[in-house]
């Protein structure tokens, strides 16, 4: 059996994230697993050439990525006091791609993560991101659905 050493787990603070966390961290702690926490703020830079325009979105870009970390901190506080061994990161990009440069980055060996994101749309079969990276990753993806998913521990 392949034993996980570097397990990433997407967030973006999301009921439906929520939801699944705990059987990342599960996870992490069966295999006695390095746990990355990795938000992904997304650049929306591309939206206007305009260079006053420019600057209001890459200050509000700025604000969100500040938010994002005080976001993280708290998250980290209510669901990681006993388990030490995680490792967090905020960036900006697009989701997807950016989900795989890191778990490349940083040699993961199971991305986990939810079917479902910010959008919440539990009449699709999976979330955009979700499908991008399972289609693209060359580690397993294990992905959960939210709205279907029984809290329980990982056997």
């Amino acid at each position: 059996m392949e034993i996980f050493k570097e397990i990433l787990f997407p967030v973006d603070f999301s009921e439906c994230s929520e939801a699944v966390f705990p059987y990342a961290l599960d996870a992490a702690r069966k295999f006695d697993a390095k746990l990355y926490l990795l938000f992904v703020v997304r650049d929306i830079s591309y939206l206007t050439t305009i260079s006053v325009q420019r600057a209001v979105l890459m200050n509000t870009m700025a604000e969100v990525t500040k938010a994002g970390e005080r976001q993280m901190e708290e998250f980290c506080r209510k669901h990681m006091s006993d388990f030490p061994n995680y490792e967090t990161r905020v960036i900006i990009g697009y989701p997807p791609e950016e989900i795989l440069n890191f778990a490349n980055e940083k040699g993961v060996d199971l991305i986990i993560m939810s079917t479902h994101g910010r959008k919440r749309r539990d009449d699709l079969l999976m979330g955009s991101v979700a499908d991008y990276v399972i289609k693209n990753a060359t580690v397993p993806v294990l992905t959960v659905n939210p709205f279907r998913f029984k809290a329980g521990r990982v056997s």
